[in-house]
């Protein structure tokens, strides 16, 4: 007799994002894969203010479908440092392109009143241990705030993958990626934290470009998600290419949510990785100890590649599920 072999469990997860173009890409992919749960969603300032990224959360989870999410709005400015200016460069002035709040209402989600820490903390302890996972696609702030709060959570989580950092150069500066750089000394506790970490940064997130052919593959799909998905990237990349000179702009967000969904995807390797908090030109460097193999434990991951096509099935699958 022949055994059918189970489907894995979803893995759950709690979304932590600044929505953001890429960060609305990352919603629509975790609304839209059956391999993942959506616990909560979380909102943090950095690709704009706390109120618009919270905004375009809702209105992104309003084309998703999802109307009884939990969703608690976060850290306005980082743990230590002045608030830095958002990136409507790239995001536009709402966050989410040239998109309007006319064109794209909020969804019918009342707030959680509870900090997005304190939402975090509760879940990860009302959850067995060892099944949740904390996605953090933008400053690390509220994930410090939460590990500070309620240091238990470190061991109940099952680990946390986020979007940020760089083994080699950064994007806001030399050195630095943006939601390091954002908030240096919440990721500086986020990667010394003894839980597991996996660094989703800009070596493995510039290969997943958002070229003409992905952007018409997603038109082609024809659901509202893809729309908004489609109308979101063409914006994306033509501020990536006027502000950067990229001819197709890197989709980050959405990596680290693939990376849940489907380790295989990613090129993971064991590396010991520190964020620099003093150096003059440096603040902010996710520094990756790449010279020779991990021996022993290493609780610290760097993805250094990622599978494109795959990566692209899923989003595009995503999108047509919703």
């Amino acid at each position: 007799m022949t055994t059918t072999p189970q489907k894995a469990a979803p893995r759950r997860i709690i979304l932590d994002c600044d929505p953001g173009c890429d960060d609305a890409a990352a919603i629509l992919l975790a609304a839209g894969s059956p391999d993942v749960e959506l616990l909560a969603l979380t909102t943090v300032a950095g690709n704009q203010t706390i109120e618009k990224v919270t905004s375009n959360a809702l209105r992104v989870l309003r084309v998703a479908g999802i109307t009884d999410l939990p969703v608690a709005m976060g850290a306005r400015r980082p743990l230590i440092r002045p608030a830095i200016e958002a990136a409507p460069e790239i995001h536009g002035e709402t966050g989410l392109g040239g998109l309007t709040q006319e064109e794209l209402p909020e969804a019918d989600i009342a707030l959680d009143p509870r900090p997005a820490a304190q939402l975090i903390v509760d879940v990860v302890m009302r959850e067995p241990a060892g099944t949740v996972t904390l996605v953090p696609t933008g400053p690390l702030t509220n994930i410090a705030l939460a590990a500070r709060l309620e240091p238990r959570i470190v061991s109940r989580v099952k680990e946390v993958v986020l979007m940020g950092g760089a083994c080699r150069e950064g994007n806001a500066t030399a050195c630095a990626e943006f939601n390091v750089e954002n908030d240096p000394e919440a990721a500086h506790i986020v990667f010394e934290e003894p839980w597991k970490v996996t660094m989703i940064g800009l070596d493995l997130t510039y290969q997943a470009r958002a070229n003409a052919a992905v952007r018409e593959r997603i038109r082609a799909v024809g659901t509202k998600p893809a729309e908004l998905l489609s109308r979101i990237l063409d914006d994306y990349a033509e501020n990536y290419r006027v502000w950067r000179g990229f001819d197709a702009p890197p989709l980050h967000d959405p990596c680290a949510v693939a990376c849940v969904i489907d380790p295989t995807l990613i090129t993971l390797r064991p590396a010991p990785i520190h964020v620099e908090l003093k150096g003059a030109l440096t603040t902010g460097m996710t520094v990756a100890d790449l010279r020779r193999p991990v021996k022993g434990e290493c609780h610290t991951i760097a993805g250094l590649g990622i599978d494109v096509d795959r990566f692209w099935d899923l989003m595009i699958d995503a999108v047509k599920r919703l």
